[in-house]
């Protein structure tokens, strides 16, 4: 490991295979002691627990960018779309978009919905979360299911904290 942090020289695999037991470590335990922040997400569910850090997408142009043309994305990012209101049919789809991702759909109370997993990197084809879905979540393609994450898990965030959130701040 070289000062910065990282592993030159170690291979891809053995990289993959020390994510993948490092990874709900660090995503769970005393970050989510920190409360709640604009630039991150916790959830919960039967799974255990996680943060993601997190880029916002609240208006039409964030929301029409979001994550295209990136080449990769820290193993605990993510970028939260949050909608005023809930959304009738809201798709998703991986226009431009080079990295495979899990797009985690949530209602206006920050549970869970629906998972569209493994997205295809450039892909156009809908990927529909519902209706009424207010929040998007979009991680790594694969990690939900690696963290055990499923619907009727909830997401904490200062955007989800009225009377009916599952999980207020």
């Amino acid at each position: 490991m070289n000062q910065s942090g990282t592993c030159r020289g170690v291979s891809g695999w053995l990289r993959r295979v020390v994510l993948g037991l490092c990874l709900p470590v660090l995503l769970t335990g005393p970050l989510l002691a920190a409360g709640c922040r604009n630039n991150s997400v916790d959830l919960r569910g039967p799974w255990g627990s996680a943060r993601f850090s997190v880029e916002l997408a609240v208006n039409d142009a964030e929301r029409a960018r979001g994550l295209m043309y990136r080449e990769e994305m820290a193993a605990s990012a993510g970028m939260l779309f949050a909608y005023a209101r809930p959304q009738r049919r809201i798709s998703f789809w991986m226009r431009n978009t080079l990295i495979p991702l899990d797009i985690l759909f949530f209602d206006a109370d920050g549970v869970l919905r629906t998972i569209q997993a493994d997205a295809r990197p450039l892909d156009e084809t809908p990927l529909p979360g519902g209706d009424d879905i207010q929040y998007v979540l979009e991680i790594n393609g694969g990690l939900a299911a690696r963290l055990g994450i499923v619907p009727g898990s909830e997401m904490r965030h200062p955007l989800i904290d009225g009377p009916g959130a599952a999980w207020p701040c």
